[in-house]
């Protein structure tokens, strides 16, 4: 079967429309934007986003039907290895988590009504939402130990509990909580979606949450993460989404192509890394020679080209499966991409700061912070030992266990193979 990663002709002009826009559009906003109010910002970001727009590149991970431009994952994958360098361009290219993969949850699950009131709004931009999965008490690599519930009481739902870690839940006009509505289904069957809008009685954001991404915290910041409390939350009963007990499935129509956008991003800013190691590596010179000519540094950038490579290849290729075969076929693939990708970013960034010394140390160079992010990446979308269990699990189950010798024995092997070719052996003799 042969593999085709390469952009399609009439595709090609759009990528490199989006190089230029990002190196000449957006990455020049990058440091003005910690700076200034949201409304300052979106003063700056609105005809950015109406570019996009004009071209036709906006909430392009969605089908045409939801306002998108159907493109399959590997397009998605390419413009991702571009717009990646820089993280505000998921805003001004309408695909910003957690708002893509829940506006994919609600196309899939949501009824009319709820599209009407959520979803449509959401894509236009004019609200924000978050997705509420992680809860402090119990392990977010396995989500069946969840125990935020909610019970439905005559025509409304009561939901109780904690989440954490949840994504713009300070900024959010609703948020998506995965809560057991089962309690006495086989594990997978026993969490639902529920949608609670702001304002909601009894819905608290307790507080954001300072990280090692960003310790000094602005409540209500775009991008932050909160600890949500839920306290005799009652909504309406369709503010469900999609059948009783099905938010496992629903999850996953979220969470691989979300992974695999992630990934993907990683590896952009990557590259923006390296580009940086390389520049000062031509810039600096210690003992008598150039940076260049030292072995260490050289071998530095041999080895982050060699992974930046192996991961695009192995991204693109999860990427062309998943249009061939879908979500399920790709699974590994996509467990694959983000456990690599993932250490592959925090590799090259590391390198490129060491390169850089205390420059790259310091906040003059967006390397440190390139850095701290980084290290997020083995943890977010299933921790990476998760997505080891899982690629384990589809090679194991490739094979068969056997008796007696290994197949590969070679004693046996020789008394067959003298068996076999005993003839021919005894007509040459």
């Amino acid at each position: 079967m042969a593999w085709d990663f390469c952009a399609a002709p009439d595709f090609q002009p759009t990528l490199d429309w989006i190089t230029g826009f990002i190196a000449e559009e957006v990455q020049p906003l990058e440091p003005l934007l910690p700076q200034l109010s949201a409304r300052e910002a979106a003063r700056l970001l609105e005809p950015l986003k109406q570019q996009v727009k004009d071209r036709g590149l906006w909430a392009v991970h969605l089908p045409k039907e939801l306002g998108g431009n159907g493109f399959g994952q590997l397009p998605l994958a390419q413009m991702n290895l571009i717009t990646g360098r820089v993280g505000v361009a998921m805003e001004v290219f309408g695909n910003m988590a957690p708002d893509s993969g829940n506006a994919e949850l609600i196309a899939e699950g949501g009824t009319e009504q709820q599209k009407e009131r959520w979803l449509w709004p959401n894509l236009s931009g004019e609200i924000r939402s978050a997705f509420a999965i992680t809860e402090p008490w119990v392990a977010g690599t396995d989500p069946t130990q969840i125990e935020s519930s909610a019970v439905l009481e005559d025509d409304h739902w009561v939901l109780n509990g904690r989440k954490w870690m949840i994504t713009n839940a300070s900024v959010a006009d609703f948020i998506i909580f995965m809560v057991v509505t089962e309690p006495d289904a086989p594990a997978h069957l026993r969490c639902s979606m529920i949608v609670v809008e702001k304002g909601t009685p009894g819905l608290t954001i307790l507080r954001d949450i300072p990280s090692m991404h960003d310790p000094e915290i602005e409540f209500g910041r775009r991008g932050n993460h909160a600890e949500v409390l839920l306290e005799n939350v009652r909504v309406p009963q369709d503010h469900l989404i999609g059948p009783r007990g099905h938010g496992f499935v629903l999850s996953q129509v979220r969470l691989g192509p979300g992974r695999l956008h992630h990934a993907t991003r990683w590896l952009a800013d990557a590259e923006r890394a390296f580009d940086m190691m390389c520049e000062r590596a031509q810039s600096r010179s210690s003992f008598g020679k150039s940076y260049t000519r030292h072995q260490m540094v050289q071998q530095y950038i041999a080895d982050s080209r060699i992974e930046l490579e192996t991961a695009k290849l192995l991204t693109l290729r999860a990427a062309w499966k998943f249009d061939r075969e879908g979500n399920r076929a790709a699974r590994s693939d996509i467990a694959m991409c983000k456990v690599y990708n993932a250490q592959v970013v925090h590799s090259v960034v590391d390198r490129a700061l060491q390169v850089h010394g205390s420059l790259g140390y310091s906040s003059d160079m967006p390397l440190e912070r390139m850095y701290r992010v980084a290290r997020m990446a083995t943890l977010v979308d299933g921790a990476n030992e998760v997505h080891k269990v899982t690629i384990a699990k589809g090679e194991l189950a490739r094979y068969q266990a056997v008796e007696g010798w290994p197949s590969e024995h070679v004693p046996t092997r020789l008394a067959i193979a003298k068996e076999r070719f005993a003839h021919l052996l005894e007509a040459g003799a």
